[in-house]
This record gives C-alpha cells, sequence and structure tokens, in this order.
C-alpha cells in the first residue's frame, strides 16, 4: 500500500531555472532532471484479446487495436522516431493525422514531446492532455501499459474515438499504436 505518490515534488521556476544542463558538452543543451521524466514504479493492465474471446467470457472491449508501426532511426535521433512510427501506423489503419482524437507520445524529455509535436504539426491541446513521463513519471516496462490505460480511459471520458501512442526506446527505435474506442 502506498500512502504518498513519489513524483510529484514541490518545486518553483527558480528552482527548475537554476538546474543543470544533464549534457553540458551539447551545445545549446536544455535538458535538466527539472524536465526529464522521473523513474517511478506503476502498475497498468491490460487484456488483448479477440472480440470473439471476449464475447466467450462475457467482457465488453473498451478498444481495439487499429494499426501499430515500429520503426527504427539512427540513433542520435531516438528522440523524434514517433515522427517516422506514427505517420506509418496511421497509414497501416488507414487513417490519417486529421482522424486522431487524441495522441500520447511519451515524454522521457519534455524536448522530445515538444519536438515531435511541431514536426508532426500536431495540434498541442489534443497532445499529452493529462500529462506524459515529467507530470506522471516514467515506470520504464510499464510505461507503454500506461499510455494505453491513460488514453483508452480519456477517450472514453470525452467520447472520442482515435487515439495514438507513441514512444521512442534506447538504441534508435521507435513505436505507434493506434486505438480505437468501442
Amino acid at each position: 500500500m502506498f500512502g504518498t505518490d513519489e513524483h510529484p515534488r514541490d518545486t518553483t521556476t527558480e528552482t527548475l531555472a537554476g538546474l543543470k544542463v544533464l549534457h553540458p558538452e551539447i551545445p545549446d543543451a536544455v535538458v535538466t532532471a527539472g524536465n526529464s521524466a522521473g523513474i517511478n514504479d506503476a502498475a497498468a493492465a491490460l487484456v488483448i484479446g479477440s472480440s470473439d474471446c471476449a464475447t466467450r467470457r462475457g467482457l465488453t472491449p473498451l478498444a481495439r487495436i487499429r494499426g501499430w508501426a515500429s520503426v527504427g532511426v539512427e540513433i542520435e535521433h531516438t528522440g523524434m522516431a514517433p515522427v517516422s512510427s506514427i505517420p506509418l501506423a496511421l497509414k497501416r489503419s488507414g487513417l490519417t493525422l486529421d482522424d486522431v482524437d487524441l495522441f500520447e507520445i511519451n515524454e522521457a524529455f519534455a524536448t522530445m514531446a515538444v519536438a515531435c509535436t511541431r514536426d508532426l504539426g500536431l495540434d498541442e491541446s489534443i497532445v499529452n492532455v493529462n500529462g506524459s513521463g515529467i507530470s506522471l513519471g516514467h515506470p520504464i516496462a510499464a510505461t507503454g501499459a500506461r499510455m494505453v490505460v491513460s488514453i483508452v480511459h480519456e477517450l472514453a471520458r470525452r467520447d472520442s474515438r482515435i487515439g495514438v501512442v507513441a514512444m521512442c526506446a534506447g538504441g534508435g527505435m521507435g513505436s505507434a499504436l493506434v486505438i480505437e474506442r468501442i
């Protein structure tokens, strides 16, 4: 049983502004511990199966997977991998960026989510609407499941239909998943 959330901390703009950059060897570096996701504990559960399986067990599905994509990019561009994986997943789903109601782009570092949002030309008001890794924490092995649970419930709350979850992974990987609320 937990009595305290380990991630949110009291801070001020002044405290954040005073943090040292993580990679001072990079010109104009801006990534600090204050705009990076914390490593957190978390739990999320997904049940993935066919509609026939759900019917046989008396389950009511919340959503279905429309499509997905995994891509590889140059390692120095790992953080931008969602820029490649999102359009590919949408194409495989027969959809476009304009068909999407909500995006959840993992936010290991704020700069990554902002850059991906801008490069894809997304409306910022439908990206990471409840925060992402920085505000919710980054539970590493559970991050993808946490993101899917978050977007499925937010689609239902808004009575929306299509959501996309995307993230990069170490070594130049990127993945995206297209979810349809049913």
